[in-house]
Order: structure tokens, then C-alpha cells, then sequence
């Protein structure tokens, strides 16, 4: 059955949809299988590596892109890669978001082992790294070489507990319910000693939120890397099913609109489209619904730096969880491309005028509950 434009209004992206009843069971519809990696409740794996494995790949990526491509290597040992094909040169052109993401997995991996009475030993780059500050690119070399090795009495980290119910949330925060400082202070001390820092100050808030919002706004005015963004949506529920990663648009308004034609990769693209518009609209909204920001600085750029950068982001985001607060990287004003550098620079300058590097920065908040990102199933990610 087709759906008439008539039928449907749109509030705005992601609004309100009201549809023909016959054409329901088409707009309702979720995804049935993309979901599926988050059942940690399933029976564990006997093999440690793959235990540990299919926790590490619900960490949080750029973009969901889930660029790992992972090597059994004999009866103790992993080695974890690139796929090289699902970076982002316009948007990340030094692959230091992907790097980052891939700290992310190896904490989350380093934790599941643990809970198995099992240490994870990480060689990053054990054949060698890409210069990471504006010199060359990931490669074929791969990323780290993980050692599975039975230790007795190793303790299980408590933000484990919460690594199913970890969320990237997007949608707009409670600005009535502020963070309190003590939970920011919570994030910011997330056991792996490095340089977290945080604000709930409404003086500080304002001017990183308006650096956020001005970011947002040279992104979607810069075509390329716009247009990357929207090769990694994937538009209700049938794509989501059928490539479980990127970014996943879904819900009736979704479905109602992608059935009559109105919402595709060409309009969202488009500047001039009303869904364009409106999808910017929704964004800008989102991303000032922030009462608190959070953000992790390194020394410097290197690739060491960016591994360790996820892994304590990754600590991070599971104390929100931990303390029922919503969380959410916004990574525009870091990258690094030409038409970013002067809100690059300027963010720099306001949160770490004595120098370093901001590796991420997240809105932190009170947000409503939102399902998990679509996840490939672990045997798509083995080689």
C-alpha cells in the first residue's frame, strides 16, 4: 500500500507523524535484529577473547561506524585492526575520532576479561603507528595485539555492571533538573588518572555551548562533510536491519515520511530542502538543551594519546550510566579540518588555555531513555 503526501505531517525532523491507518503497520515498524549484540544476558562464550569481544563492540564510535576488523590469533590471543573503509576523511582526516573510538573498545574489552578472572594485556601498534598530529593515517598495521592470561583474584570494575544500558544520547536534556556538581565530579574521576575536567557553571556552559552550536553550524554548511554524514544515516527500519551501524533515523514521523518520498540522502543533504532545514532545526535544539559539558585533554596528539583519550572517555560515559545522567559527544569543534580551525582554535583557548589537547568533549544531562545504537553482530567484525 502507498501512502498519499497528504497523509502526513511532519513536525519538524523527527515530529509528529499522522498517517493513513492502513499504512500503520508500515510506519510503527523497528528493527528486529540490529539490536540483538546489546542481549549480554545470552549464555557467554567459552572462549574468553570472544566474551570480551562481544562486549567491546558496543563501544561508542564516530558515527557508528564500527570500523573494527578483529584476528583470533592461536589459543590466547587477539589482533584488533582497521577496516579502512569505514573512517571519515572529510570529517576526521587524521583519523584521531577513530583512533579514540578504538580506545573505547579496547577498555571495554579489558573490563569484560576481567570479569572472567582474566587480564587483557594491550601492545598497541605492536608493528608501529601513523604519526598522529597531522602526519599520515591509520594503516593496514593493526592497532593493538591483545594477550588473554587467567589471573586469580583480578577484581571486576564496577562500571562493568553498566556497560547494556551505556547510551550515546542525542535528544535534547531537562535544563530544569541541573547536574549536580558532586555527579560531575564523579565523571571526572574515573579511575584512570588522567586529565578530566568538567563544568556545571552556567558561565562556563555558555560560552562552550555557543562554540557547540557554531561548530554544528560550519558542519552543515561545509558540503563535504556534511554529505558524509548523511552516506552514514541509514533510514528506518529496513536499512538499520540490513546495515546495523551509522546513523540510524527511525520511528513513524521516519517511516511515514521515507514512504512518500520526502525524507531521502538527497533532501537531507540538500541546504535548500525544507528537510534539511528542519533537520538542523532539530539539532540546534538539541545540542542547547545542555546544562554541563565534559571534557578529556592529553598532553599530546599522538596515537598513544587518542587510545587513552577512549578509554577514559569510555569510563566516563559509564558513570553517567552509573548515575542515571544522559551523555553525549559532540565532536565538531574538534576536528580538524580547514573550515573548523578557527572554532577549533577558540574552543581550545577556553578550556585549556595552558595548552593540551581536547580529545572529546560531551553534553552531560538529564534526557529521556533511548534505545541502543545498532550494533554488527561480533562473527561480522572476525576475520
Amino acid at each position: 500500500m502507498t501512502v498519499s503526501r497528504r497523509t502526513v505531517i511532519l513536525a519538524g525532523a523527527g515530529g509528529l507523524a499522522l498517517v493513513g491507518a492502513g499504512a500503520w503497520w508500515r510506519v510503527a515498524r523497528m528493527p528486529k535484529t540490529a539490536s540483538d549484540p546489546w542481549n549480554l544476558a545470552a549464555a557467554a562464550p567459552t572462549d574468553v577473547r570472544l566474551d570480551a569481544l562481544r562486549h567491546a563492540i558496543l563501544a561508542p564510535n564516530p558515527h557508528n561506524l564500527q570500523p573494527w576488523r578483529i584476528r583470533l590469533d592461536g589459543d590466547d590471543a587477539a589482533m584488533l585492526y582497521c577496516d579502512l573503509d569505514r573512517r571519515l576523511p572529510a570529517a576526521d582526516p587524521f583519523d584521531r575520532q577513530i583512533t579514540i573510538g578504538f580506545g573505547c573498545f579496547l577498555e571495554l574489552a579489558r573490563m569484560a576479561a576481567a570479569a572472567r578472572g582474566v587480564e587483557m594485556r594491550i601492545t598497541p601498534f605492536p608493528e608501529g603507528a601513523p604519526q598522529g598530529d597531522r602526519e599520515g593515517r591509520l594503516d593496514a598495521r593493526p592497532i593493538a595485539r591483545l594477550v588473554f592470561a587467567p589471573r586469580p583474584g583480578i577484581p571486576t570494575d564496577p562500571l562493568f555492571a553498566h556497560v547494556a544500558a551505556r547510551r550515546s544520547n542525542k535528544e535534547a536534556y531537562d535544563l530544569t533538573r541541573p547536574v549536580a556538581r558532586e555527579a560531575l565530579r564523579a565523571l571526572t574521576g574515573n579511575g584512570l588518572d588522567w586529565r578530566v575536567r568538567g563544568t556545571t557553571n552556567p558561565r562556563f556552559v555558555e560560552p562552550i555551548r555557543a562554540l557547540v552550536l557554531e561548530a554544528l553550524d560550519v558542519e552543515l554548511g561545509t558540503a563535504r562533510v556534511h554529505r558524509e554524514t548523511v552516506g552514514a544515516m541509514r533510514i528506518g527500519a529496513r536499512e538499520v536491519d540490513a546495515a546495523p551501524d551509522g546513523i540510524a533515523l527511525l520511528g513513524p514521523a521516519v517511516e511515514a515520511a521515507a514512504a512518500v518520498g520526502l525524507m531521502t540522502r538527497e533532501a537531507l543533504a540538500d541546504p535548500g530542502s525544507a528537510m534539511f532545514e528542519a533537520g538542523a532545526r532539530q539539532l540546534r535544539a538539541c545540542h542547547a538543551a545542555t546544562p554541563a559539558f565534559l571534557w578529556v585533554v592529553t598532553d599530546r596528539n599522538d596515537r598513544l594519546s587518542q587510545l587513552r583519550a577512549g578509554r577514559v572517555y569510555l569510563r566516563a560515559n559509564l558513570a553517567a550510566t552509573s548515575l542515571g545522567l544522559a551523555m553525549h559527544p559532540v565532536s565538531q569543534a574538534l576536528q580538524e579540518y580547514a573550515e573548523m580551525a578557527d572554532v577549533h582554535a577558540r574552543l581550545h583557548r577556553l578550556l585549556v588555555p595552558e595548552g593540551g589537547h581536547v580529545q572529546m568533549l560531551a553534553r552531560v544531562g538529564h534526557g529521556p531513555e533511548v534505545p541502543p545504537s545498532p550494533r554488527h553482530p561480533l562473527d561480522a567484525k572476525l576475520a
